[in-house]
């Protein structure tokens, strides 16, 4: 009997709370919608990674919208709708979309239609100056004829079922196929079925169709197109790779203004000419403007804090704080048709490049140059790098600005070029290709087969098999003061062990197959990632092995396994290829976001191949003499030192040195024979089959294993 009272009473108390207090337990208010939309803004500005993304300023914009469509005649609905049009015009300066500017026009029209007391009046006609627009129509005809138009009601019937437009549901589909695509992803087990492919492509093709026009087409397209490509490079099937190139294609012609055709253009091979947007006429602050105007709506002043923070969030990196990033000097590499210049510095810095057309008028060359914001340059570093190659001159840093350093590349010629960064410590990357790059096959002298009593000489067979593969680089990884992973047994590092195999390995392939070998170090000393490549690189390298010792927290973790530059499949190589970096996994997803450009250069079926051979007959040749030898397969995932390699390039994962058996095993003389033997194995079965001239078979040279 009490309970039924206590619920009777409780019950009674609800009512009267909604019908007393409505607002405390229903909606939220204009201003509180307005607070939580600038704060998002806020996090939007100040994460880097998160502006390359168009669906983060539109959650940003919406949130704006959802605060003028709480109470368009309320107090905020001006401050919501002026920050919704600003942000639509920010997003422009980025994708260079006629539809994101024409939707910030329309925005600040409004704002100054509709609100002619508010403050905001003044700042959205600041901005229609600044984009070079009036508050009002330019042509009134075109006013009337679109009246016209819209009292036809066939016309626009007709209108609406040729162009399908649905941008909810074009929204929809899109997060649908981003879900589908990040699982499709981390799932080495799914990436091996068609089907599943053809799902998240689909549904990429459906926010496509339905909103032709939209905001979020051209990506759609794109991603379609990407996931073709990537579907190509598993199944090998022609339609694939034409199917990728009809989206890529469509997207060039459809959406030529977009990034999105900068990237199709550059997976075709021809990157459309970049459009550089004008520079805005940089009005004055909203701050300053409310602190001069007088009179005027009293929700201005309640933004202001919010609005000079960002303010400060726009300035470059270090520039708010005092501290600038320092440009500690420049290296390079070269050969007749590849040099890679890197710019070394001391910690993260935003930065942007531009290639300069050649202008005989002034005598100068054709320039690439890359800003870098919020920085200075180092003191007593070289200003001028002289390169003197086929394609550049030189290379050259200043002070540009009192808070920005321009590093600036003389071009004599070029094919193509890359740029990309890399952390801890952080650098830029520049690679330039030059035009003969792929004009005439590589000649290098072979010696003459020897043949005595009709059989080969020792050597021949090797000689043979390296018509095709003449030079191999070898690239023990860490050194110096990069000690690499620690071994279980105490004073066993990755370095000194790695350094041993590569050795023995460089030993075994001069003998047995008679091709050249190139070490990148041969001695206990430091090399960058970077460096490593362009070794391999410049000295036009055939093949490129970096050698390893796995890691792993925990310590029952063992086995073999080889990777190849690519997206990663797994949670395990993220963790494998964080480091090999040196990096955080953070790192390693941001640079997955641009691997696809990086990789335009790079043999990935090539190198897929060579690891299959290498991983296949490693494993097979140490389960026969030894217990417990896990396969743990071909994997992929994006090595700093593999990115940019212009041959076939693989990275051997030998043993577990965090493994207390293996780790014995790898302070084994003998254990490391058995590992080179398997490696040459593998080596010596990609060339037979890669190379049209190898038609022997290895047991006849009668090789020995030791």
């Amino acid at each position: 009997m009490l309970k039924v009272k206590q619920i009777a009473t409780l019950a009674i108390a609800i009512s009267f709370a909604a019908v007393i207090l409505p607002g405390a337990i229903h909606a939220k208010t204009a201003k509180s919608l307005y607070l939580e939309a600038d704060a998002a803004y806020q996090r939007l500005l100040k994460n880097k990674k998160g502006q390359k993304y168009r669906d983060r300023w539109l959650k940003c914009i919406k949130r704006y919208e959802k605060v003028y469509r709480h109470d368009p005649a309320g107090p905020w609905a001006a401050a919501g709708l002026y920050m919704s049009g600003k942000l639509y015009h920010e997003l422009y300066t980025r994708s260079y979309k006629k539809s994101d500017k024409k939707e910030a026009v329309d925005i600040f029209r409004r704002v100054v239609k509709r609100y002619p007391k508010s403050r905001y009046r003044e700042r959205a006609r600041n901005q229609l100056k600044s984009i070079g627009m009036s508050a009002t129509q330019k042509s009134p005809a075109k006013s009337i004829k679109r009246k016209t138009k819209a009292s036809k009601k066939p016309v626009v019937k007709v209108s609406s079922k040729s162009t399908p437009r649905s941008p909810g549901r074009a929204e929809k589909s899109y997060r649908s196929a981003e879900a589908c695509y990040r699982q499709l992803v981390r799932s080495s087990k799914k990436k091996k079925y068609r089907d599943n492919w053809l799902r998240c492509i689909g549904r990429y093709e459906t926010s496509y169709k339905a909103a032709p026009a939209g905001s979020l087409a051209a990506e759609s397209l794109f991603m379609a197109g990407r996931l073709y490509e990537e579907l190509h490079r598993i199944s090998y099937r022609k339609s694939d790779k034409l199917a990728s190139m009809d989206r890529y294609d469509k997207v060039l012609t459809l959406f030529p203004e977009s990034g999105f055709a900068v990237k199709a253009g550059a997976a075709m091979g021809r990157p459309p000419k970049k459009k550089v947007a004008p520079a805005p006429v940089k009005s004055k602050s909203p701050v300053a403007e409310e602190k001069k105007a007088a009179g005027g709506d009293a929700i201005a002043s309640v933004i202001e804090k919010s609005h000079a923070a960002s303010e400060n969030v726009k300035k470059p990196a270090g520039a708010a704080t005092g501290k600038l990033t320092v440009v500690k000097g420049l290296r390079y590499w070269s050969n007749p048709n590849y040099t890679r210049v890197v710019i070394d510095a001391d910690r993260d810095a935003h930065y942007t490049h531009r290639l300069l057309k050649k202008d005989p008028s002034i005598q100068k060359p054709q320039r690439l140059y890359i800003d870098l914001a919020g920085s200075r340059l180092g003191q007593g570093i070289p200003q001028i790098i002289p390169i003197n190659d086929n394609l550049l001159s030189d290379a050259r840093a200043g002070q540009y600005e009192a808070e920005k350093v321009r590093v600036v590349v003389d071009i004599k010629s070029y094919k193509t070029y890359k740029i990309f960064s890399l952390r801890n410590p952080f650098r830029i990357v520049i690679d330039v290709w030059g035009k003969t790059l792929k004009s005439k096959p590589k000649k290098r002298s072979v010696p003459k087969i020897a043949v005595k009593n009709g059989k080969l000489t020792k050597g021949a067979l090797a000689k043979q098999l390296a018509l095709g593969v003449s030079r191999i680089v070898i690239d023990p990884g860490h050194g110096g003061k990069d000690y690499g992973a620690p071994g279980y047994l105490k004073g066993t590092h990755e370095k000194h062990i790695v350094l041993d195999i590569a050795k023995r390995l460089a030993k075994k392939i001069r003998k047995e197959i008679g091709c050249e070998v190139i070490m990148t170090r041969t001695t206990d000393r430091y090399l960058t990632l970077e460096e490593r490549t362009a070794i391999a690189n410049t000295k036009d390298a055939d093949l490129f092995i970096s050698i390893h010792t796995n890691s792993a927290r925990q310590r029952s973790a063992h086995g073999i396994e080889t990777f190849f530059l690519n997206l990663a499949t797994d949670d395990d190589a993220i963790l494998v290829a964080a480091r090999e970096n040196a990096t955080s996994k953070k790192n390693i997803s941001d640079l997955q976001t641009i691997l696809s450009d990086l990789m335009q250069n790079a043999k990935i079926n090539e190198s897929s191949r060579l690891a299959g051979m290498v991983q296949g007959s490693l494993h097979g040749h140490m389960k026969k003499r030894y217990s417990r030898v896990k396969n743990k397969g071909v994997k992929q995932a994006p090595f700093y030192v593999l990115l940019g390699a212009q041959m076939p390039a693989i990275l051997v994962e030998t043993s577990f040195i965090s493994n207390p058996r293996e780790c014995r095993r790898l302070t084994n003389s003998k254990y490391k024979n058995h590992l080179t033997e398997g490696i040459l194995d593998g080596i010596q079965k990609y060339i037979r089959e890669t190379s049209p001239s190898a038609r022997f078979n290895p047991r006849d040279t009668g090789r020995k294993k030791g």
